[in-house]
């Protein structure tokens, strides 16, 4: 099963990457999250980083990507329904190992409904991660 969480990538460049997230009330998951203050999942706001990373290492010829690690993950601000969480990844380097080391932001705009006019968008999260090559374990015959 694939799961993308990215709606549309608004920017891209051989290092950089910039995607958004429409967050809104069809999508199941906010039901039990909280069913009287629905908000995307912190886990999900990372995997919108890890898909925009992953378009972007597919780009590189890097098309089997996962998550390495994730570092210094920080959340702020929460994404509601109606909300947008546009994110911004940034390739660091390329490691021995063929992983590769990201910094990424996730940043949500609101408008004033009374007004229709923008706030100051917020930081929802940050952090540093890994993306590393997918390894499938050689397989073992089956003793029968």
């Amino acid at each position: 099963m694939h799961f993308a969480l990215i709606d549309m990538i608004l920017e891209q460049t051989p290092d950089r990457v910039r995607a958004v997230k429409q967050v809104t009330l069809a999508e199941e998951y906010l039901q039990d999250h909280f069913p009287t203050f629905q908000v995307l999942p912190g886990v999900f706001m990372l995997e919108a980083l890890v898909q925009a990373a992953r378009a972007l290492l597919e780009q590189r010829g890097h098309p089997r990507m996962v998550l390495g690690s994730a570092k210094a993950m920080r959340y702020g601000s929460f994404v509601r329904p109606g909300e947008a969480l546009e994110v911004d990844v940034q390739l660091e380097k390329e490691l021995p190992d063929g992983s590769f080391l990201f910094k990424g932001v996730g940043i949500v705009r609101r408008h004033r409904v009374d007004e229709k006019v923008a706030v100051e968008p917020e930081t929802a999260v940050s952090g540093r991660f890994t993306l590393r090559p997918l390894r499938i374990p050689p397989q073992t015959p089956s003793q029968g």
